[in-house]
């Protein structure tokens, strides 16, 4: 099969960097983590992947990258969860990027679509063809005339990975409410931090796009400060990022990075938030 060449300093390459760690997870945790459509993808790519592989030898680049593995398993917890109750559903990855996170949870009879800006699925549809009951649609999540494209007949599932730190507060509660409104009985889980991680995460995003201040940008310190008292069609619960699923009590990961993770989840508040939309009394 030809190989697929990747341009240097495109968003082509910022997009196979998390692809990278999935790769890399599959390989150094194997036992935690098996992601073989990253792998595949990986080896059709025509790059340069050197500088990558050579910042993979760092303990703190392979704790990033556990990181993105932890958050798609996670999140691949609870889509399954929900295929388990309506096999039939739709699972919905919001800002997918080149994840095949919905793919992986594939049942065989479940509709997928991944949502993106069009550029980016303009490359998702040259680097991965849609199958079958697959469909990638090019949208602006918070455009909510994407919520027609989804056939949520038989339930719906929406999964969100490292997506909605970019989002001001606003447009959050905006897309939420609507979402419950629109969508009952369905799920949504994404992951989430508390202000100090977000601050962190976003430091030179914020900086290169003109923003002063993130204080109106997305993050959960409390789920009953931040997310109930408005989301009150709603069930609202979370588990820590990296050990409210898996407790990392592996041969392979090292105990520094169990102590990171434990810091990840308290300190910094990473978590995995889980909101079933709840049937609505007319």
């Amino acid at each position: 099969m030809e190989k697929i060449h990747i341009e240097k300093n495109t968003v082509q390459e910022t997009l196979i960097i998390p692809l990278f760690g999935r790769k890399m997870c599959t390989e150094r945790f194997p036992n935690l983590f098996q992601d073989s459509k990253a792998v595949e993808l990986i080896n059709r790519l025509d790059y340069d992947f050197s500088t990558m592989e050579k910042k993979a030898k760092s303990p703190t680049y392979q704790f990033g990258a556990l990181e993105v593995a932890m958050r798609e398993n996670d999140l691949m917890i609870e889509v399954k969860e929900y295929l388990h109750r309506y096999p039939q559903a739709a699972v919905v990855n919001l800002g997918c990027g080149l994840d095949q996170t919905a793919e992986n949870c594939d049942n065989g009879s479940c509709t997928i679509y991944n949502l993106d800006y069009p550029d980016v699925i303009e490359i998702r549809n040259n680097l991965i063809p849609c199958e079958a009951r697959v469909f990638n649609i090019a949208t602006d999540l918070n455009d909510l005339s994407w919520f027609d494209s989804i056939d949520a007949s038989h339930g719906v599932v929406f999964l969100a990975a490292g997506v909605f730190y970019y989002f001001k507060k606003s447009d959050i509660q905006t897309l939420f409410l609507a979402m419950a409104k629109r969508f009952p009985k369905g799920k949504l889980v994404f992951d989430a931090a508390g202000k100090r991680a977000v601050k962190i995460m976003l430091k030179t995003w914020v900086k290169e796009a003109g923003v002063t201040s993130i204080e109106d940008y997305f993050s959960v310190d409390s789920l009953s400060q931040d997310i109930e008292p408005w989301m009150e069609h709603a069930k609202v619960s979370s588990k820590g990022y990296m050990l409210g699923y898996n407790d990392l009590k592996d041969s392979s990961v090292p105990r520094f990075f169990r102590l990171l993770a434990k810091a990840g989840d308290g300190l910094m508040k990473m978590k995995i938030v889980r909101m079933d939309f709840l049937e609505r009394t007319k």
